[in-house]
């Protein structure tokens, strides 16, 4: 099987027509796509597919939630497509329990908030148990041509 390249409509092909070192394929074909190819919210280009442009307190405040936990994890390159997807229902989580924490500090809440709050605190623990509470470190060594190409302290 010829192995795709980067102008392969991945629409039209099968998975099983996908060849490659067996670990992760679909992924990997998918990220050779055009960038053109991919949704706005895919390329980074926006937030949500419908709704917001991602310019309000509430997605400026996501935007860097997932920052954040996509660096807990050990960066982009270092999380599944999955996790990316768990990381922004956190994120989302998050916000709106500091949104609702906010009523409560204001005294504003109403009487569903505190039911809200339990109940989003809860769904929000059992995606980071999924995502992994464990902060990743990442490798920050260099190689060795870059190290001895350094000068000395």
């Amino acid at each position: 099987m010829p192995r795709l390249d980067f102008e392969a409509d991945l629409d039209t092909i099968s998975a099983s027509g996908i060849e490659g070192d067996g670990s992760n394929d679909i992924r990997a074909a998918s990220v050779r796509r055009r960038s053109r190819q991919h949704s706005a919210v895919t390329n980074g280009k926006r937030l949500f597919v419908d709704g917001g442009d991602g310019r309000g307190p509430w997605a400026r405040r996501l935007r860097d939630v997932i920052a954040l936990h996509v660096a807990d994890q050990g960066g982009i390159d270092a999380i599944s497509e999955a996790k990316c997807s768990l990381i922004r229902r956190a994120g989302a989580l998050t916000v709106e329990l500091e949104r609702i924490e906010a009523k409560f500090a204001t005294s504003t809440a109403g009487e569903n908030d505190f039911g809200a709050y339990v109940t989003g605190t809860n769904s929000l623990r059992r995606v980071l148990e999924a995502i992994g509470l464990d902060r990743v470190a990442r490798n920050v060594t260099p190689d060795l041509r870059t190290y001895l190409a350094e000068p000395a302290p």
